[in-house]
C-alpha cells in the first residue's frame, strides 16, 4: 500500500490522487471502484469524496511489486540518529522506484545503508520517504527511520511547520526584489507529465527574495508555503522567468546537468524530542560554477 497525506483539505479524492501521483483519472476511478483506496483507513466509495486536511489516503500501488534491491549508491548524510536522517540529495537521483525507474533510486540506496531500519508507513517501495525532491533538484531531505517518526514528520508537513528554503537561478530578472506567488497548480491539461498554473488547481503559495541580479539572470531564494509537485519550477515559469537549465519548463542552458534548483535549508521539530532543528547545505559544484560565471560577466 502507498499512503499519502493531505495538507490542504476540501478537495475531491480523485483530484487529490491525480495531483499527487502519476496515475490517470480513469485508473484512479477503477481503483476506487475495486475497493482499493482508503481514506483514514476506511474504504473510499466514490471519486468525489472529500479529502480533509490531515487525512491519510492509501491505495494499492503496482510499484510495490518491484524487487527492491539494495544498491551501493553514495549518500551525503548530513545528520542521523535513531529516528531520522537528513541527506543532501545529489542530482540525477530519483527518490523512489516507479514506472520507468525500477532501480538506481534513493530508496535503493537507503535500503543498502539502513536495511530494515526505515519507516514503512508509505510502503516498502517508499521506505523512509516522507517528502520528495525532483530527480535533478538537489539538496536536503529528511528520512524517517521509524513509523513513529514518519507519522510525526508527516503531521508537520501537513500543518506547514516544516521550513523549506530553496535557492535557484532564474532566466531574466524578476521585477520585484521580493514577493509572494499565490497561483493554483494542477496537472497540465495538454501534458500529464507537467504541472501548470490552472484555474481548478490546488492553492500553491511561494515566497521569494532576490539575492543577486545579473545581466540575463537572477539568483533567488524561495520559501515554500505549500508543497505542490514542481511548485517552484511551475511558479517561476508562470512569471516568465523559468528556473535556468530546466528541461521541462523552458529554462535556458547555462552548463548545469539539470535545473538550477537546490533545497538549501530544512528546519523541523525532532519527532522524538520536539526540539527545533535546522540544517543547511551549500549548492552543488555545477550550481556554484554557474554563479561564478554569471558574476564574472556582470
Amino acid at each position: 500500500m502507498t499512503t499519502l497525506y493531505c495538507t490542504d483539505g476540501g478537495i475531491r479524492l480523485d483530484v487529490f490522487l491525480t495531483d499527487e501521483t502519476e496515475l490517470s483519472r480513469s485508473h484512479i476511478k477503477k481503483l476506487i471502484d475495486d475497493g482499493k483506496v482508503f481514506i483514514g483507513g476506511v474504504q473510499a466509495f466514490k471519486a468525489g469524496q472529500t479529502v480533509k486536511t490531515g487525512d491519510s489516503v492509501s491505495f494499492e500501488d503496482m510499484a510495490e511489486a518491484v524487487d527492491l534491491t539494495p544498491e551501493d549508491i553514495p549518500l551525503d548524510v548530513v545528520y542521523e540518529d535513531g529516528e531520522v536522517a537528513v541527506i543532501n540529495k545529489q542530482r540525477n537521483l530519483v527518490v523512489h522506484p516507479g514506472a520507468g525507474n525500477l532501480g538506481g533510486t534513493l530508496v535503493n540506496a537507503l535500503v543498502f545503508r539502513y536495511g530494515s531500519g526505515l519507516s514503512t508507513a508509505n510502503g516498502s517501495v517508499r521506505a523512509g520517504i516522507v517528502h520528495r525532491l525532483d530527480k535533478d533538484t538537489t539538496g536536503l531531505m529528511v528520512i524517517a527511520k521509524t513509523d513513529f517518526a514518519h507519522a510525526k514528520l508527516s503531521g508537520q508537513f501537513a500543518e506547514h511547520t516544516v521550513k523549506k528554503l530553496y535557492r535557484a537561478v532564474l532566466d531574466g530578472n524578476l521585477k520585484s526584489d521580493s514577493g509572494v506567488i499565490d497561483a493554483p497548480i494542477g496537472r497540465d491539461k495538454k501534458n500529464r507529465l507537467k504541472m501548470a498554473v490552472v484555474g481548478d488547481g490546488r492553492r500553491a503559495v511561494t515566497k521569494y527574495n532576490v539575492l543577486e541580479r545579473f545581466k540575463n539572470n537572477c539568483y533567488v531564494e524561495f520559501e515554500l508555503c505549500t508543497g505542490r509537485t514542481h511548485q517552484i519550477r511551475v511558479h517561476s515559469a508562470y512569471l516568465h522567468h523559468p528556473v535556468s537549465c530546466d528541461p521541462v519548463y523552458g529554462g535556458s542552458k547555462l552548463g548545469a546537468a539539470g535545473q538550477l534548483l537546490h533545497s538549501r535549508t530544512l528546519e523541523f521539530y525532532h519527532p522524538r524530542t520536539g526540539e527545533r532543528i535546522s540544517f543547511t547545505a551549500e549548492e552543488p559544484s555545477d550550481f556554484l560554477n554557474v554563479l561564478v560565471s554569471l558574476r564574472a560577466k556582470r
